[in-house]
């Protein structure tokens, strides 16, 4: 038997039978839906996740890699249930790329014949024991610690040597499914490979809807428009079928969850990535963004960053998730690859950045950290005292604020030192948060030299404590008086990069 936090399960043959009530599930938190709510808390997902790979990567130790998660206070993993990543030259320890024999699918690799990897083709028709069992161990222990996990059900793949890995790809199946090209895997066109899909989501809905911490991703970076094949509306198409069965799959079980997902982006001489849809219909409850350049919302182009180009791109993210606040559903920045191949100093400082201004104007954040590995699933010591400390301080900071009834704003901080961008939420009256960043690309000689000078604050009237926090080292300056009513010159300590004030008002 498997415990988890307030069910239990049951082996019963290949399924797992929940043996009492579940609890709710993670939710929208209904006091700000631009939040969720979890286990009666609220909940700002917060993260630098291993690359996806902890149920599908057999050598993976998720337990080790959860440990070092909760101890670092993430509180969200996302992880993929069917799509294997290439192996390549660029990030070969991904999880997310399992050498061939290491893979666990979802299938029964059976024979007779190899599949294009090599291995035995797959059987269709039996689900894999070992994939499920695994899944409801790491699920479990996800559980226990309180950690949220995504789940992945489907991803785009991309080019023909990813289609070459999927078991759903007809050179690969006993039952000789998946007739197409890449570029239609994730549309309505092969009524047989749909079926096919309709059956995992279904499968993964009776598996997993038992545990009160998880929510599913449709399809990891849906796209179309490649001539000839699948449109972006092909495509979404496609995501309202699968969002359509596992809704159906979820209320004949009785325990609804959260849908998460991005709008179909569009490829051609420049990507580009919509999120108008996502955030105006019903598909999703939860909004996905990869910030990427060509990112477009209510009329507005975002350039939030080149994938892995170590570009900061600091304004464009504060600029998009200020927009994004607007729409009431929780976004959440949930594969940000601007710099995670780059495991040192300065790729990490980019994402420490990005994710606190990303938090500070009402989004949530999930880094991809590449120093998690196999045999190194707690990273690397190096990235133990970067990323990783720096994400705790930030988790720390966001769970011990009110964020539930904060709103962004920075209309109270103001003539701040060049080169800065300033992020924050306030709660009128009452706490006021600004996180100070140095904008300067990593290409600008400048970048990262000590900054200083003074901001003015005009808060309401009342008297304040203002303190000045370290995202580096999680630790707060003692606090000095100042009154409200009236502008105010805080001067500023000499800082590399970033910087957090936080003002509140004294109890009168």
């Amino acid at each position: 038997m498997i415990r988890g936090i307030g069910f239990a399960v049951l082996i019963v043959g290949l399924g797992w039978t929940s043996l009492a009530q579940s609890p709710e599930a993670v939710r929208i938190n209904p006091q700000n839906p631009k939040y969720l709510l979890f286990r009666n808390q609220p909940l700002a997902l917060v993260s630098a996740s291993e690359h996806y790979g902890s149920v599908i990567n057999r050598p993976f130790d998720f337990e080790k890699y959860l440990d070092d998660a909760v101890a670092h206070k993430m509180t969200v993993t996302r992880t993929f249930l069917l799509y294997r990543e290439l192996q390549s030259a660029r990030n070969p320890s991904s999880p997310c790329k399992p050498e061939s024999p290491d893979y666990i699918a979802p299938f029964v690799r059976s024979g007779p014949g190899k599949a294009l990897d090599g291995e035995p083709i797959y059987d269709l028709d039996q689900w894999n024991p070992e994939y499920f069992e695994r899944l409801h161990k790491f699920l479990d222990a996800a559980s226990k610690r309180g950690i949220v996990v995504e789940l992945t059900v489907f991803s785009n793949t991309y080019a023909d040597g990813v289609w070459e890995l999927n078991p759903l790809r007809k050179d690969n199946n006993k039952q000789s499914v998946g007739h197409v090209e890449w570029e239609d895997y994730i549309s309505l066109k092969d009524s047989e490979l749909v079926k096919r899909q309709r059956a995992f989501a279904r499968k993964v809905i009776e598996e997993t809807s038992g545990y009160d911490n998880v929510y599913y991703e449709i399809c990891n970076e849906p796209g179309g428009g490649v001539p000839g094949h699948a449109t972006p509306a092909d495509v979404d198409a496609w995501q309202a079928e699968m969002a359509k069965v596992m809704r159906d799959e979820m209320q004949r079980s009785g325990r609804p969850h959260l849908l998460s997902g991005q709008q179909a982006f569009n490829y051609g001489a420049k990507n580009v990535f919509p999120q108008d849809a996502g955030f105006a219909g019903q598909m999703l409850d939860i909004v996905n963004v990869h910030p990427l350049p060509e990112t477009t919302f209510a009329g507005h182009v975002y350039d939030m960053g080149n994938f892995m180009s170590k570009e900061l791109r600091l304004d464009q993210v504060a600029q998009f998730c200020k927009a994004a606040y607007v729409s009431p559903k929780p976004a959440v920045l949930d594969e940000d690859n601007a710099a995670s191949m780059y495991r040192d100093t300065t790729g990490w400082t980019i994402h420490r950045k990005r994710a606190w201004t990303a938090l500070m104007n009402g989004c949530h954040y999930d880094y991809i950290d590449f120093s998690i590995t196999v045999g190194n699933e707690r990273g690397t010591r190096a990235s133990q005292q970067g990323i990783r400390s720096w994400m705790q301080q930030l988790s720390e900071f966001i769970a011990a604020s009110d964020f539930i009834h904060s709103k962004p704003d920075t209309t109270w901080i103001a003539n701040s030192p060049a080169n800065l961008v300033v992020s924050g939420l306030s709660i009128s009256g009452r706490d006021y948060v600004a996180y100070l960043a140095d904008a300067r690309e990593v290409t600008d000689p400048a970048a990262g030299e000590t900054i200083s000078g003074s901001v003015s604050l005009s808060l309401p009237a009342g008297n304040y404590d203002v303190s000045i926090y370290s995202p580096v080292t999680g630790l707060y300056s003692p606090a000095i008086a100042m009154q409200g009513g009236i502008k105010g010159e805080l001067a500023l300590p000499p800082f590399s990069q970033d910087i957090v004030v936080h003002a509140t008002r004294r109890a009168d």
